[in-house]
């Protein structure tokens, strides 16, 4: 009976230590100073989020745009409709971070502190914090511009005819004419005989 007992008090104390040591005031303190660093990321996928909303009904709405309107009034219903996209855009993006800002420290912060020790939170908080960090995340978009330069002008000579073939191949599937055979050039008539 004595060591069931002891058996079940060390499966509680096993069971509520993780959930004991999961949050202490140095984990909360170094969770603050990450979710700190990390605020412009939460931030921005807030906005990519809200965009990327639109980005369906906008393509939709392109579509029923050239079926549906009638040519002399498409440009300026299109800018119409582009303009309240944006709109909707700016003002749903800004709630939509506040409240993603908001969240972050009850959504990530536990995650966190699940997931890291007090030492490995204080030691990704310092790094974050880091200048040096802060100088490469800025070179990001220049780094990413740059290789993405080189691969397309590398791989261009395999992609381009894989890319042709596969837009000659839709359109066969919905006979349409494909969409290089415009700027092919006329093949020469074949001399009569």
């Amino acid at each position: 009976m004595f060591q069931k007992s002891l058996l079940i008090l060390a499966i509680a104390a096993a069971a509520s230590a993780p959930a004991l040591a999961q949050s202490t005031p140095g984990k909360k303190e170094a969770v603050a100073r990450i979710l700190k660093v990390q605020q412009p990321g939460i931030e921005n996928m807030a906005r990519a989020l809200v965009q990327d909303s639109v980005v369906p009904l906008m393509d939709a709405a392109g579509g029923a745009l050239q079926q549906r309107v009638a040519a002399d009034k498409r440009e300026a219903l299109g800018k119409e409709m582009q303009a309240e996209a944006r709109k909707y855009v700016d003002d749903t993006s800004t709630m939509v971070r506040d409240r993603a800002v908001k969240l972050a420290p009850t959504t990530v912060g536990p995650l966190l502190e699940e997931k890291f020790s007090e030492e490995e939170l204080k030691q990704l908080a310092t790094l974050l914090e880091s200048p040096v960090l802060a100088k490469f995340n800025a070179l990001g978009n220049d780094i990413q511009r740059t290789m993405v330069e080189k691969l397309v002008a590398e791989t261009r000579p395999q992609v381009e005819p894989k890319l042709r073939a596969l837009e000659d191949s839709f359109a066969k599937k919905l006979g349409v004419p494909p969409p290089n055979a415009a700027a092919a050039p006329a093949k020469p008539a074949a001399p009569k005989k």
